[in-house]
């Protein structure tokens, strides 16, 4: 009964799914042991290095985040190939360390702490076609196993061999070239673009819509130019970088036969008493299991809401919401996968320490989108809080700061999330008058300025009250541009002992001017004469100053929360008081133009509108929404609905973050 003659298998696009399933797996799988080996290695002199080895660690850390985040926008591409050729991308993976055969080319798969062994297993990894690299000590297989034939033959997808993941993602190539040429190009990439990860939801070079042949071969061009089987001499390549580690590492290590940069992390931690235990550390410390525990239910979250996200349309709020709070589960399971590697494994395994697990849920596919589904994650974010509010109790300042994020997240998810049938947006209420200022005629002649006004202070806000205005300044918002004081020294007293703002000594309208030219925000009121308030800007605006912070005209919600319609912005990456500038530009010598070249300047069709600024943790300011970008002296600079802003000060490509912040460890909090 085996004699049946199936079209030719690279022509079945059944056949390109079960393969682009399975070259997510292994672009999945690669992105957690770069992640392991990372949290593995140690941090600075205070954890035993020299001076000299510190810096090295230091570098060796941030290649290994950068090359896990560029395997995140290799597995973005394959998830938007797969969508785009009509297939729900695959985000589920076996749990480590990996079977033989469950993935090409012999790929040896397992959790390991960074040493020169598992440095060289990365090198092998990675190997272009001609290499004669070797697989690191202890990453072969205990037996020779080939995955033979191929799935020509039948109906059935099979796995077949390859001798470099590089070749695999050429044969995936011409299968897509077979498939066009098969059913046309129409018809080949006929999924919902609007389903794909698109620069609008995040900034991975991966996530660019692919809707035809020369979309999708160019993923795949990159993919392998960037990261597995690129060519010996290929810039910036993952091969090289992990060379440049290799040479580095021999060098330290000759000059001190006694350094070790890591920690002696587990090799393939688990949970549970395993049922096979060879190659398996069995965690049994309390703190070791409660911290893997916690980031192996962040890292299922995670997984939970990117699959969600490829099945809500975009652009839109909720499809940018899963994509954030999933990168920002990331960012609280970093410092619990070293909090972890820290941490003794357990009396069983005295010669080693604990490490993070990765394990995955049975099932990662999407939950069906709606009310039900966002009320799963609202849920699910609250109990992982509680979780790390345990952990908190430690006082390790890894657990705190993943205590902190993931509380930061579970709020946001309560905020973003609708849980109700019904998603349309009510007008916000009107603010309350005062009904005896309403009928009063408006103030034309300035009072005298007598006994201090009425004021109280909350959440670091002064609120003053006149008698047909109400002032607020916010002092942590302050960046001294003095409009307030040379505007209207009556009213703002610059340098005195004691009550200092006096709103009924100049006429209200011109108050309120000095108000709105306040860059900061820190000055906002309320009119109690039945006057209308501040106004929601007909333009949202973003200005570069000359070597300061961006000034922000907007209807504004940081963070997830509304913030006025004025706001200026750290770009240098020293404020103390971030997001906010808090004029630390001037104490560093901050250097960047506020003159930066034009770009894509074409109008849009809308111009105002609430713009969302998410500032990421240790990397840029998300902005969505209508924004145009103009020049200290209010040249546009460039006009978007979605843009990724420098925030470390660091981007050679300004005001636009360019992924320096990685390199330099630029630190948010």
């Amino acid at each position: 009964m085996n004699d049946v003659t199936p079209a030719p298998a690279l022509t079945q696009r059944e056949v390109l799914l079960h393969a682009l399933y399975e070259a997510a797996e292994l672009e999945h799988n690669l992105m957690c042991t770069y992640l392991y080996a990372a949290a593995s290695l140690k941090d600075g002199e205070r954890e035993g290095l020299g001076a000299e080895e510190a810096a090295a660690v230091r570098r060796w850390r941030q290649a290994l985040l950068g090359v896990a985040i560029e395997e995140m926008g290799h597995l973005a591409a394959v998830w938007n190939i797969t969508s785009g050729l009509g297939g729900s991308p695959r985000f589920g993976r076996a749990n480590f360390p990996l079977d033989p055969g469950l993935l090409p080319a012999s790929v040896v798969v397992k959790l390991a702490p960074f040493n020169a062994d598992t440095l060289q297993h990365f090198v092998f990894l990675e190997r272009p076609r001609d290499s004669a690299e070797q697989e690191g000590s202890g990453f072969a297989y205990e037996r020779s196993y080939v995955r033979g034939g191929t799935s020509g033959a039948r109906l059935t997808p099979m796995g077949v061999n390859y001798e470099t993941v590089g070749d695999f993602y050429v044969a995936l190539g011409e299968g897509l070239r077979a498939l066009v040429a098969h059913c046309g190009e129409a018809s080949a990439f006929d999924g919902d673009r609007a389903l794909q990860l698109s620069p609008e939801e995040v900034n991975l070079p991966g996530a660019r819509h692919v809707v035809c042949l020369k979309t999708a071969l160019g993923a795949f061009a990159a993919i392998v130019e960037q990261g597995e089987g690129a060519p010996r001499d290929s810039v910036g390549s993952h091969y090289q970088k992990f060379l440049g580690i290799r040479a580095e590492l021999r060098a330290l290590t000759d000059r001190n036969p006694a350094f070790s940069p890591a920690f002696p992390a587990a090799t393939n931690p688990v949970l549970r008493r395993p049922p096979r235990p060879e190659g398996r550390v069995w965690l049994e410390n309390p703190d070791a299991v409660a911290t893997v525990d916690l980031a192996n239910a962040s890292y299922g979250l995670m997984l939970r809401l990117l699959a969600y996200a490829y099945v809500v349309r975009g652009p839109g709020a909720e499809k940018s919401l899963a994509v954030d709070l999933a990168i920002g589960l990331m960012q609280a399971v970093m410092p619990l996968a070293e909090r972890a590697a820290r941490l003794p494994a357990g009396p069983s395994n005295p010669q080693c320490n604990a490490g993070m697990s990765f394990i995955t849920l049975r099932d990662s596919a999407a939950l069906p989108p709606g009310p039900a589904a966002r009320r799963v994650f609202v849920e699910r974010f609250a109990q992982l809080a509680e979780g790390a509010a345990a952990l908190r109790a430690s006082g390790d300042a890894r657990a705190v700061a993943a205590a902190d994020q993931l509380a930061s997240l579970a709020s946001r998810a309560q905020r973003g999330f609708d849980l109700t049938t019904a998603t349309a947006a009510s007008a916000a209420p009107a603010l309350p008058r005062d009904a005896a200022a309403a009928a009063a005629p408006e103030a034309r002649v300035p009072e005298a300025v007598g006994a201090a006004p009425p004021s109280t202070v909350s959440a670091g806000v002064e609120t003053v009250q006149g008698r047909r205005i109400e002032l607020q300044f916010e002092a942590k918002r302050c960046i001294h541009s003095r409009f307030c004081v040379t505007w209207a020294p009556k009213v703002f007293l610059a340098n005195v002992q004691g009550p200092w703002i006096h709103p009924d000594a100049v006429p209200v309208e011109q108050l309120v001017e000095v108000a709105h030219a306040c860059p900061s925000g820190a000055i906002r009121y309320r009119r109690k004469d039945g006057a209308p308030d501040e106004p929601v800007p007909a333009v949202n605006l973003a200005s570069v100053r000359e070597a300061g912070p961006y000034a922000f005209r907007a209807a504004l919600q940081i963070g997830g929360v509304p913030a006025g319609f004025r706001a200026t912005l750290c770009r240098c990456g020293a404020s103390k008081n971030k997001p906010y500038c808090d004029g630390s530009h001037l104490g560093i010598g901050f250097n960047a133009t506020g003159e930066p070249p034009s770009g894509g300047t074409d109008m849009l069709p809308l111009r105002d509108g609430v713009l969302a600024i998410d500032p990421q943790a240790n990397g840029p300011l998300r902005v969505r929404g209508n924004l145009e970008i103009t020049s200290g002296t209010g040249r546009v600079v460039a006009r978007v609905t979605s843009a990724y802003l420098c925030r470390c000060g660091g981007s050679a490509n300004k005001p636009f973050c360019d992924g320096t912040h990685a390199k330099i460890g630029f630190r948010s909090a």
